[in-house]
């Protein structure tokens, strides 16, 4: 299996349940605040690492109590963070996150020390991946160092969130492309549905687009066409985390060599049971949990 680099963000996440997601400009009660770590990079990479990756995570948190527990979470899940630096000018990253009954989220990002990411920490990617392997990309870090990146490497799997318009010449290479319908929408100037939109995005230079549907599954583009992968059916406690659990299994799927198909099964099996769980990291999946679920490995 070829190695995972995962370059992003880490964050502590501040979590509340509420009955009903806020409107603009409406207040509403929540219960008790929950801490996690989280951080779309780390979340990833934990995820890949639960599910038999080899991982390892570059990207910068404080010289805070928030730092030193995404350093711990990562050692205990098994993720190699060498690359990841204590930063001395801001504190680590926060995610403020409410969760409502349907386990639909609302979530706002105060960068903190991953605002700081910058070349250097590219370096450090793209050096740990080597010539085979896949660095794994987010949008919750500085565009500078993203687009450093995917101009550099040699194999990237990108998750364009969030949401955001990139130059054209970007998408062309990627090895694989992860989007939702939104963020596929920023990146094509237009909304698409689910297959469409990754067939438009494949025909723009990614080898393998897909675009998650939520309980509908994935659509996926290669090149063997557009199909649907069908998801796989749970009761949601909440979906915080099961995109960056969709991320870290494909990771892996398309670092062990498995054929794309096979890749987003075992991907949608692993958002759907991160969806069964409460938290961000707390809720990621073991080889062992798809296994039992849903009889996929």
């Amino acid at each position: 299996m070829s190695r995972i680099v995962v370059l992003g963000s880490l964050n502590v996440d501040l979590v509340t349940r509420v009955s009903v997601l806020p409107r603009p400009g409406e207040t509403v009660l929540g219960d008790r605040l929950l801490t996690f770590t989280g951080g779309k990079g780390a979340n990833q990479a934990v995820a890949a690492a639960r599910l038999g990756g080899r991982v390892a995570m570059v990207g910068r948190v404080g010289r805070d109590a928030g730092g030193d527990a995404l350093l711990r979470q990562l050692a205990a899940d098994g993720v190699d963070a060498a690359g990841v630096e204590r930063d001395a000018a801001e504190p680590s990253g926060a995610a403020l996150i409410m969760v409502g009954a349907d386990g639909e989220n609302l979530i706002a990002v105060a960068p903190g020390a991953n605002g700081r990411v910058g070349d250097a920490d590219v370096e450090r990617a793209l050096e740990a991946a080597g010539a085979d392997g896949l660095v794994v990309l987010q949008l919750e870090i500085p565009r500078s160092a993203a687009e450093r990146a995917l101009r550099e490497g040699r194999r990237v799997l990108l998750n364009a969130a969030p949401a955001a318009a990139l130059p054209a010449e970007l998408l062309r290479g990627l090895e694989a492309l992860v989007v939702n319908e939104s963020e596929a929408a920023a990146l094509l100037g237009r909304s698409l549905a689910g297959s469409d939109a990754a067939a438009a995005l494949h025909a723009a230079g990614c080898a393998l687009a897909v675009v998650t549907l939520g309980a509908a599954g994935a659509a996926v583009c290669d090149a063997d066409g557009a199909r649907v992968v069908p998801p796989f059916a749970v009761a949601a406690v909440d979906t915080t985390a099961a995109g960056d659990a969709f991320v870290g299994a494909l990771a892996v799927g398309l670092a062990a060599g498995r054929p794309a198909g096979e890749a987003v099964r075992f991907a949608n099996a692993a958002g759907a049971a991160a969806a069964t769980r409460a938290g961000a990291q707390e809720s990621l999946p073991r080889a062992e949990d798809l296994r039992n679920l849903f009889g996929v490995a």
